[in-house]
């Protein structure tokens, strides 16, 4: 009969084995990500920057302002059946606006007794709404630059303003495992909200773009401020757990915004100069209506994850 000796690594201090692996550590349930404040400074820095370069763009230059002013007129072409569906649209938006915010706002905060981040998202949206106001009303009048145009400065528009705070208010107050969802549904009516005010003629897409921006710069922070304050209800499992969390949810306005771009090239290239150029009928107000999908899905899709990934998955690993 013979034995055979194991070998095990001792530990010195101790003259005991040594366990051959410890037990991973686990981060505690809602404990952002790593480098989240980073990231949420980051793109409110980048908002800024971006709300700053589409005034300059598109309302000091000459080239932006015949971009601009071209889609605002040629929406006149359209303005049949369509304008008249934007014209209630709307009519409707600031109630249907408020009324879906209240709502959900209110019986998450009960039923989940979120108070401080009612509190927090509440005043983003107020924020949102007054700044956008105050630009209106210090922001200089559109310089002559050769373009026939009104020279009544209407960057940021209101409308979208309000469309968009008040679906970010709704994004902010849900779980995680629903942001999602809330996410595509909130900018797909925000940008519903931006479209309808170029067919209608109130707004250029600058300024429609322009009050993604505002909201942008005041929802990040107030989201950072939930996360931090709401630790216990911000964690998730992932994607694809709950059907409202599915990638689909994501997917959806990705597509959006990749088909807007190929719209948007298209028209552009159709007069564009070269041969081939034609007089330009809608094809500015095409290429307008491409960058305000293109902006509010490009924000939507940012949005869902980076919140993605400062509420982080459940018991995730420590890196």
């Amino acid at each position: 009969m013979s034995f055979r000796q194991e070998r095990t690594s001792m530990d010195p201090a101790s003259g005991y084995p040594r366990p051959r692996s410890a037990a991973p550590r686990h981060v505690p349930e809602g404990t952002p990500g790593r480098a989240t404040g980073f990231l949420f400074l980051l793109a409110v820095l980048g908002s800024m920057a971006a709300l700053a370069a589409t005034y300059y763009f598109f309302v000091r230059t000459t080239t932006g302002q015949f971009i601009d002013e071209s889609a605002l007129v040629e929406a006149g072409d359209i303005h049949g059946a369509a304008g008249k569906a934007a014209t209630r649209f709307l009519d409707w938006l600031p109630a249907l606006s408020l009324l879906i915010a209240t709502v959900v706002v209110l019986v998450v905060t009960v039923l989940k007794r979120r108070w401080a981040a009612a509190g927090i998202a509440v005043a983003a949206c107020v924020g949102a709404n007054v700044a956008t106001q105050v630009l209106k009303s210090i922001v200089p009048v559109r310089p002559f630059r050769g373009i026939e145009t009104l020279e009544l400065n209407s960057l940021p528009s209101g409308h979208t303003t309000l469309a968009a705070s008040a679906a970010a208010a709704v994004f902010l107050m849900v779980s995680p495992r629903w942001r999602p969802l809330a996410g595509f549904l909130g900018g797909s009516f925000a940008v519903a909200t931006g479209v309808s005010t170029l067919i209608n003629q109130w707004h250029r897409p600058a300024d429609v773009v322009a009050a993604f921006l505002v909201v942008a710069v005041f929802m990040l922070p107030a989201g950072w401020l939930i996360i931090r304050n709401g630790p216990r209800w911000n964690v998730w499992d992932g994607y694809g757990i709950f059907w409202a969390s599915s990638r689909l949810w994501l997917a959806l306005p990705a597509l959006g915004g990749l088909a807007a771009a190929a719209v948007a090239s298209y028209s552009l290239l159709r007069i564009a100069p070269g041969p081939g150029q034609e007089s330009s009928t809608t094809n500015y107000f095409w290429a307008g209506t491409s960058l305000i999908v293109i902006s509010g899905y490009l924000a939507t899709v940012a949005g869902v994850w980076l919140f993605g990934h400062a509420a982080r998955r459940r018991s995730a690993p420590l890196r």
